[in-house]
């Protein structure tokens, strides 16, 4: 496994605090591996999912010890019983039967959110084989938003040179509304600062200023003025800047922003990129990883009551071990 200078700061960060982490896909060696490492850094404390006698026979061979992690099969789980109740008494306004919610609660992603809701888990990280959907559902139906009038989005974080970046929204929204372009600014915004970031957000566009024109450019320049005015009346104020319309270069390059942008708080400087769609933001996440070779760990889940975060069915052992120490760091209230 590659150990970079902020992979290896996340997991300092996460082992000042040790969470509970639930693991749903112990099939897969590259959750069992990064498992290893972040259970070595005492990172976290981990829960796997799975075949005991099959984990247990791979640890053995690479002679790893299981100090930190445990192994749970949600179909012999104790508490399987009060969580079918749970998830019904959650879900029976929906229509859900105790007959689904016996089936769901050994569903593996149902049952590790189940285990964050009753507390016997602080955060999960799935997805390395299923889809983002699988680990969303459960997600806003168990946990929920934090938020009742903002949306659950997602970011990216990006790691080019050791210098981090968020890229927002790369998994949730397919198409976000003006709306959900300025809570996407502020969801993320929020992220980049509990990551120790100090919040340059911009909203991205092909026009910088009005120098483009077009539905999605007025799209994103009504959503810089709402983001605007959400961080000036609320507890952000003062703390995050937001700009925009602004093209890739003019919030990354201060030469450029001199030229198209003079006077701008973010252009040129930019760590927080909010992107028109999702479509945009994932192709760009992904170029950067595998073209640049940046670290990328995501996409993290923003504005759920708990953090349960996705993972790309690409990710790497590194990906996975990174996405562990933050879910930790993000469980820590």
């Amino acid at each position: 496994m590659k150990m970079t200078k902020y992979l290896d700061s996340l997991l300092n960060r996460a082992a000042q605090n040790v969470k509970t982490i639930v693991l749903p896909e112990g099939e897969d060696e590259r959750i069992l591996e990064a498992a290893h490492y972040v259970a070595e850094r005492k990172a976290a404390k981990l829960i796997i999912f799975g075949n005991p006698e099959e984990i247990k026979a791979y640890y053995a061979k690479k002679n790893w010890n299981m100090d930190s992690i445990s192994i749970l099969v949600p179909e012999n789980s104790p508490k399987r019983e009060e969580y079918a109740k749970l998830l019904y008494e959650l879900r029976k306004a929906k229509g859900m039967t105790p007959e689904e919610a016996e089936s769901l609660a050994v569903n593996y992603t149902f049952h590790g959110t189940l285990m964050m809701k009753s507390g016997d888990a602080d955060g999960m990280v799935s997805g390395a084989n299923h889809s983002t959907a699988d680990t969303v559902r459960p997600a806003l139906q168990i946990i929920k938003s934090a938020y009742k009038d903002r949306s659950v989005s997602s970011a990216a974080l990006m790691v080019i040179n050791d210098k981090p970046y968020l890229f927002s929204d790369p998994a949730i929204i397919i198409n976000p509304t003006e709306q959900e372009m300025a809570d996407m600014a502020l969801a993320t915004a929020e992220t980049a600062i509990q990551f120790g970031l100090d919040p340059k957000v911009a909203m991205l566009s092909y026009s910088t200023y009005g120098s483009g024109h077009g539905e999605t450019v007025d799209k994103v320049r009504n959503a810089t003025k709402l983001a605007q005015q959400m961080v000036e009346n609320g507890p952000l104020k003062g703390k995050v800047a937001v700009d925009g319309e602004l093209q890739a270069d003019a919030a990354l390059d201060e030469v450029v922003a001199k030229k198209k942008a003079p006077g701008s708080p973010v252009a040129g400087k930019a760590n927080v990129l909010i992107f028109p769609c999702l479509e945009v933001g994932n192709i760009s996440y992904k170029l950067l990883q595998r073209f640049y070779g940046a670290e990328a760990y995501g996409p993290i889940m923003q504005g759920l009551n708990a953090p349960i975060n996705d993972l790309s069915r690409g990710a790497l052992v590194e990906d996975i071990v990174g996405m562990i120490a933050i879910t930790a760091i993000q469980a820590v209230k």
